[in-house]
């Protein structure tokens, strides 16, 4: 009984966190890193842009981190927010 209840609460877990987005505004370089596309030099390029130029005003800013094209964030698009 103790697997049943162990096994659907990581279901619940990973699918909650499935469709939860990623705050580019706060994410950290191993939240970018869950991404498609996005890897760890990607991830540090956002991270420190954002350190440089403040938080993104919107998900299409993304576009002036070195490394991310258009391609990339249609990609991620749907998964990424810069709300809080």
């Amino acid at each position: 009984m103790k697997k049943l209840y162990f096994t659907l609460f990581f279901l619940l877990f990973f699918a909650v966190a499935a469709f939860a987005q990623v705050n580019i505004n706060t994410a950290t370089v191993q939240e970018l890193t869950t991404l498609s596309g996005i890897g760890q030099t990607k991830a540090e390029a956002i991270v420190q842009y954002r350190e440089a130029n403040g938080p993104f005003k919107s998900v299409e800013e993304l576009t002036k981190v070195t490394g991310i094209g258009d391609k990339t964030l249609e990609k991620i698009k749907t998964d990424i927010t810069v709300d809080e």
